[in-house]
């Protein structure tokens, strides 16, 4: 429930029969169903055109949350609503929450909305990135100036040559990539912290806080500690003084099609990674079945959701190797402001990636043991990939549940694994990345046959092609010369990893500028497999030409690929536009400038910063490859962590699908199933899970929860 609100009143919704008819809404000529919630929004000025109806009930087995947006004249329907009990309010841009309503689905409710007194009260329901762009991030000109005088870190960060640099950092490198900032919990300083002498130390004090402390001072030292704590000081500073961001516009067009539902899941001290619901494939797969999260290093089971009967649940992890350590660890630098000094994180199986095959089973990047590699990934080993590249060491590994079963099955791989996904091969071929130096892989068709995990995986080294003769040669080292009689090995990374339809396999590689990564497996892939690297172009002197350093991406159905950048755009690269070769001497990057295409995302761009972009910090991009959403096919769409909702490319325009409620909305995945694909809107949407590692920052405070979030699209914003 929302802590905005000061009213808060029970509606009790009694139980009502299918067969009771539908009324016209009042003078409106809009059709009610029995199990709908419909009616008009007003304000001082007449309709309320664009804002949020909310409607909230615990009484089911797990906390449920509808929400729809209305129309141009403030009318509004919430449609198939179960029979519970709710509250119901508006929330708008311009507004603060309405005091709570009684309503009985099937009968007319009219709604008042409620003005803003001000704009600092208007503006405590802007997306977390609209507060973030308040933010004065060092100016090139201070880059500059340390890089020509070696100033040390008060100035700026010292191993950091530019400001696009240093935004990589903090956007997708480090902050951002865990949570938001700008949501009220980072934006304030929390009282629970203590009293400090000034803001300067308040934040020191913040940064060390929780099983994250370390690492969070990792993050601001590659910053400029000095610098950035200065930085992060005046932000606070200002947002105390009374400074607000620009308002955010209302939703417009599509934007108000949009039905949202939301059910909880997990714990207040678990956080989730990603969820799946359905086969990438083919999104018909698990229609109306259960969806699966990942709870990365914070807890060990599967939170699973029904749906069909808004109930939660969850399926015990466990390690193949009961020494495997907790993967968060067990130090802290100083007590959590939320959690004092309790070890809140304590996952050993540290599952990071869910992924739903084509007979339901459901496929984890897993630890299973501890990372030294048996003898068959090393020096020595007769198995193929192991006399190509021997693996000493494996963070993380592969493992299996099936619901129909009941089964976890652990599966050791030599290399590590971050993110995976199949491949639309005979052999079901499922792709890793996360393996450092490699790219691995698991031949599920000939593990099912076998059980047999070290004959089913293999891995390859990233090799390109820099002779230019088609095949995989000997090759130079990556810290050696590009010679032109031999090929090269590359240590770019593989990050989200996405396989194409035509086999080749893609991922991003998380540096500056970045680039992405096309690896060709070839028939035989430890010895055949060659790699292309695409950078994100720059101009002679180092600058970015426009976009800047890759997260997630994925591939469309044409071979295009999609990736959120750090610099606050969306870009697409496509091979078929290279007027160059794409191997030789001269293909290590920056060699095919012409096939990108950089699409803005829609918030204010950062104060200080003058380049193309803006504040967003998306940290995926999916496609929707099929249609799951229902705008059409090879949509690539933004998980839109600063604007708080997803973001879908269409024709060159973003449609903004905003999570008003609860506040703080960041997911880092998201994927699209087809229940019935002859069901019209309802049979087809967009699945999502908050994924911010600290959901205690969100709208509610200590004690909320992840939640399984549910994108449909409707014809027009009254439609049932």
């Amino acid at each position: 429930m929302s802590t905005i609100r000061r009213c808060f009143v029970h509606v009790i919704i009694v139980g009502l029969a299918a067969n009771l008819p539908a009324w016209p809404l009042a003078g409106q000529g809009v059709p009610i169903g029995a199990a709908d919630i419909a009616g008009a929004v007003t304000g001082p000025n007449g309709p309320e055109a664009g804002v949020w109806v909310i409607a909230e009930t615990h009484d089911l087995p797990t906390k449920f949350v509808r929400i729809v947006v209305t129309d141009d004249q403030g009318r509004y329907l919430i449609p198939d609503l179960p029979k519970a009990t709710y509250t119901v309010w508006v929330r708008g841009y311009g507004l603060v929450d309405s005091p709570s309503t009684q309503a009985t689905p099937g009968k007319p409710l009219n709604l008042t909305a409620v003005p803003a007194p001000n704009p600092r009260a208007a503006a405590e329901y802007y997306p977390a990135g609209y507060w973030f762009s308040l933010m004065r991030v060092p100016d090139k000109r201070e880059f500059a100036a340390a890089t020509s005088t070696g100033a040390d870190e008060t100035h700026s960060a010292p191993a950091v040559k530019s400001q696009a640099e240093w935004l990589r950092i903090m956007k997708s490198g480090g902050c951002w990539s865990c949570h938001q900032l700008g949501s009220k919990g980072t934006r304030e300083i929390p009282a629970a912290l203590g009293s400090f002498p000034s803001s300067v130390a308040a934040w020191q004090r913040r940064l060390q806080s929780g099983q994250a402390g370390a690492q969070m001072m990792g993050t601001v030292s590659q910053l400029g500690a000095q610098r950035a704590f200065a930085m992060f000081a005046d932000w606070t500073d200002r947002i105390a003084a009374g400074e607000v961001p620009p308002t955010p516009p209302r939703p417009q067009g599509v934007e108000r099609n949009v039905v949202i539902t939301e059910w909880d899941w997990a714990d207040p001290k678990a956080y989730l990674h990603d969820e799946v619901s359905t086969d990438r494939r083919d999104p018909t797969i698990n229609a109306h079945g259960s969806l699966y999260g990942s709870l990365e290093l914070s807890a060990d089971y599967l939170p699973v959701l029904d749906p069909a009967r808004n109930a939660a649940g969850r399926v015990p992890l466990t390690v193949r190797d009961p020494n495997t350590a907790p993967a968060a660890g067990s130090q802290m630098l100083q007590p959590s402001a939320y959690w004092g000094s309790e070890l809140i994180w304590t996952s050993q199986a540290n599952v990071h990636n869910p992924m739903l095959d084509e007979r339901g089973r459901v496929w984890l990047t897993a630890t299973v043991r501890p990372p030294d590699n048996p003898a068959f990934c090393k020096a020595g080993s007769s198995h193929p990939s192991a006399q190509l590249f021997p693996l000493n060491r494996a963070g993380r590994h592969l493992a299996m549940y099936d619901p129909k079963t009941g089964k976890l099955t652990h599966i050791s791989t030599c290399f590590s694994t971050h993110h995976l996904m199949f491949a639309e091969d005979a052999n079901r071929t499922l792709w890793t990345s996360g393996g450092g130096p490699v790219v691995g892989w698991l031949n599920t068709k000939l593990f099912d046959e076998t059980g047999d995990e070290e004959k089913s995986q293999g891995w390859t080294a990233l090799i390109l092609d820099t002779n230019g003769n088609g095949k995989r040669d000997p090759y130079v080292e990556p810290d050696q010369p590009v010679d032109p009689t031999k090929d090269k090995r590359i240590t770019a990374g593989f990050y989200a990893v996405a396989p194409a339809p035509d086999g080749s396999i893609w991922a991003t590689s998380l540096y500056f500028p970045g680039a992405v990564v096309r690896l060709n497996p070839g028939s035989h892939p430890p010895e055949t497999a060659l790699a292309e690297l695409y950078e994100l172009p720059l101009t002679p002197s180092g600058e970015p030409v426009e976009g800047f350093s890759p997260r997630g991406g994925d591939v469309d159905r044409n071979g295009v690929y999609w990736t959120a950048l750090a610099s606050g755009h969306l870009a697409s690269f496509d091979r078929r536009k290279c007027k160059g070769p794409l191997n030789g001497p001269k293909a290590t990057g920056q060699h095919c400038p012409e096939g990108w295409t950089f699409y803005p995302e829609p918030l204010p761009q950062l104060q200080g910063v003058t380049t193309p972009g803006s504040a967003e910090a998306s940290y995926y991009t999916w496609v929707d490859q099929f249609g799951a959403l229902g705008l059409g096919t090879n949509l690539p769409i933004d998980t839109g962590n600063g604007s708080e909702g997803l973001l879908v490319l269409k024709d060159g325009k973003w449609i903004v699908l905003r999570v008003p409620y609860p506040m703080g909305f960041y997911t880092k995945w998201m994927d699209g199933r087809i229940d019935d694909a002859k069901g019209g809107w309802k049979g087809r949407g967009l699945w999502a899970t908050v994924s911010t590692r600290a959901p205690f920052h969100m709208e509610g405070g200590k004690g909320t929860t992840s939640k399984v979030l549910h994108f449909q699209l409707r014809p027009d914003p009254l439609a049932r």
